[in-house]
């Protein structure tokens, strides 16, 4: 009888195993641990340039209103007949335009208006232009008064008699404050202001504004 040979099993093979765990299913996760840890930090960074570009917009780039002033008002020509009667007459607004944002005001056509006692003396309109950043702009406004329109206001000899000449005046200024192409902001300054000026002196000896921003 013959005998039947058994062939041994092939020895089994173990498969080295670390504490970590499968090293087939840790080189499966070990991309996903690198997203994680790479998510946390850009996270926080990303967090940290929003609060930054907040406290920006909040404080250094926040847009300011641009502040037009009245500095004067200066009669250039003026002649008379039987030295009360104004037969011809020029006057030169001074209007300042402060800048305190850190871009450029850029504004339009600026319009000035005079008026004594509510009726309008006349109308001047000055360039465009462009206030630079933390800037003031002077501009001269030369007016052609009407002196038809007052002759017959009783008002006016008398003030030319005192030497003091009260106007009242109206200045609009339309204009953008553009900074970095990021934050725009259109606005109308105006300003109303009455003044009371020495006619032989020229200087002001009282002078009332107030101001408007409209958005």
């Amino acid at each position: 009888m013959v005998e039947e040979q058994v062939r041994p099993l092939a020895p089994a093979i173990e498969r080295p195993i670390n504490d970590e765990g499968d090293t087939t299913q840790q080189h499966i996760q070990s991309p996903r641990n690198f997203i994680k840890r790479c998510a946390y930090p850009l996270a926080f960074l990303l967090l940290l340039a929003i609060i930054v570009i907040i406290i920006l917009i909040l404080t250094v780039f926040r847009v300011k209103d641009p502040i037009i002033t009245m500095d004067g008002v200066k009669i250039t020509k003026l002649e008379l007949v039987n030295s009360l009667t104004p037969t011809n007459m020029s006057l030169i607004a001074y209007v300042s335009v402060k800048n305190p944002n850190v871009a450029s005001f850029k504004y339009s056509n600026t319009t000035t208006s005079l008026y004594y006692h509510g009726i309008m003396m006349g109308e001047a309109r000055g360039p465009p232009g462009r206030a630079k950043a933390r800037r003031t702009i002077r501009m001269n406004v030369t007016i052609e008064v009407a002196t038809d329109r007052i002759l017959f206001s009783p008002d006016f000899s008398t003030d030319l008699v005192s030497g003091l000449l009260t106007v009242s005046s109206f200045s609009r200024v339309p204009g953008q404050v553009n900074i970095f192409n990021l934050f725009k902001r259109h606005v109308v300054v105006s300003m109303n202001c009455t003044t009371t000026f020495n006619i032989s002196t020229q200087a002001i000896q009282e002078q009332t504004c107030k101001r408007k921003v409209q958005l």
